[in-house]
């Protein structure tokens, strides 16, 4: 019995988050029309944006190669140095992973651009 109540909570708590974030937007909206705005505010931002396939295949050919060039960074680190690998290897993975993510969005952001 006790092992139906964390399927069911999370259920709960999804459905909650959703019908909470939909049912503001609602009324933000009928605020909005109520006071004399127009309604295309609603679709701004939208029309301009580049395709998420090109987003997606940018940012994980950059995360792919961070990856590779943290996984050969760290094995020239090891080899040269008394470096301690078991600490180095993870360290090098994720900074350059997270570097070239930050890069992917610096690029996406240009992408929006043209």
């Amino acid at each position: 019995m006790e092992g139906i109540l964390i399927p069911i909570s999370f259920f709960l708590a999804v459905f909650g988050v959703i019908y909470l974030h939909l049912s503001t937007r609602n009324k933000e909206r009928l605020a909005l029309i109520e006071k004399g705005a127009d309604a295309s505010i609603f679709m701004k931002g939208k029309s301009h944006t580049s395709p998420i396939w090109k987003v997606l295949l940018l940012n994980l050919a950059l995360l792919l190669m961070g990856i590779g060039i943290g996984v050969f960074l760290a094995m020239l680190l090891t080899e040269f140095t008394t470096l301690n690998e078991d600490a180095v290897y993870p360290a090098i993975i994720f900074f350059m992973a997270g570097a070239s993510l930050f890069l992917g969005f610096k690029m996406t952001k240009d992408l929006d651009k043209e």
